[in-house]
């Protein structure tokens, strides 16, 4: 017979939101902070089939900006839940909670396992022993150690152990923020990643009219004596100007086939001094666009056999 001065506790709109909240927190700093370690780790020991880096770190800075609004949140909710639990234990026996804590366990799992088949998959795939033992303890404990917090909690573990809760807690927060540091220091600072874009633009400005120099070279049979005699009509091109200084970019003709582009980079690029048998870091062309800070020029010559003149068309009509 059931006791009748024993009520089983009801769960409030809020309880619910809260730990649905305090899931979806958890579950996107967990993946954060595993994409962060990921790269940490692709930089620390380099693959060299893995030909192309992101010199702007998209991932890094990404995991590290859900890491700073997210993981904050997570805290400030996962105390709100347990101050509340002290001052009303019956709170921890509400079965929204347990529904949505033994959800995430099985969530955590899934998802334990389906990375250690993709690592896995990866390192029959030729991945380097090194990346892929530190990406699976990776996994393992970043994924694996918020299935034990959670596991425990369900027990009550942390209810009578406060203090090492609190340990565990600080603990974590510690380590993440030292991951979010170390984000920095690689990828430098918002200013610096300004400077690197406009690096960045500035290679595809010279690409682009290092083209535009080919195309009249093949239409003329000879290189302009300035970027002025580039300008094209039908095409409407025009010689891109530096964004950053609003300045021409310098180009010379130095012989019949040879020039140089001129332009004033900011950073030294990504590949500098590396093998240039690995794909350049710029998608855009296969020409080695690799510069130290600072004014550089680039020497070019043009190759008769891979860019023969043009056929001259004379006028059709009808």
């Amino acid at each position: 017979m059931n006791n009748p001065l024993h009520k089983e506790p009801k769960a409030s709109p809020k309880d619910f939101f809260l730990w649905l909240g305090i899931m979806a927190t958890l579950y996107v700093s967990a993946i954060s902070l595993v994409v962060l370690l990921f790269e940490y780790i692709n930089i620390l020991f380099p693959d060299p089939l893995d030909y192309y880096v992101d010199p702007y770190r998209g991932a890094i800075r990404f995991a590290i900006a859900s890491l700073i609004v997210i993981f904050p949140l997570y805290i400030y909710l996962m105390r709100k839940v347990n101050v509340d639990a002290r001052k009303h234990p019956a709170k921890r026996e509400i079965k929204v909670r347990k529904w949505i804590v033994y959800l995430s366990l099985f969530a955590a799992s899934l998802t334990m396992v389906i990375d250690l088949i993709v690592l896995i998959n990866t390192f029959l795939g030729g991945e380097i022993t090194t990346q892929f033992i530190l990406k699976v303890l990776t996994v393992l404990v970043v994924i694996g150690g918020a299935f034990l917090y959670y596991f425990y909690d369900l027990k009550g573990h942390w209810q009578i152990h406060e203090s090492k809760s609190k340990i565990i807690g600080a603990t974590v927060a510690g380590l993440i923020l030292i991951a979010i540091i170390s984000g920095f220091l690689i990828m430098g600072s918002p200013a610096t990643q300004r400077l690197l874009r406009f690096d960045q633009e500035k290679v595809e400005d010279l690409s682009n009219i290092q083209w535009q120099l080919i195309n009249f070279y093949q239409n003329k049979g000879l290189l302009p004596e300035s970027l002025e005699e580039t300008k094209d009509s039908l095409s409407g091109f025009v010689a891109p100007l530096d964004r950053e200084t609003g300045e021409e970019y310098v180009y010379e003709k130095t012989d019949l086939l040879t020039f140089n582009l001129c332009a004033t980079f900011n950073e030294e690029s990504f590949n500098l001094g590396k093998d240039r048998t690995e794909r350049p870091k710029y998608g855009f062309s296969e020409e080695n666009w690799d510069h130290e800070a600072g004014y550089v020029c680039f020497e070019r010559e043009i190759d008769p056999e891979l860019y023969p003149l043009l056929p001259v068309r004379g006028p059709t009509f009808r």
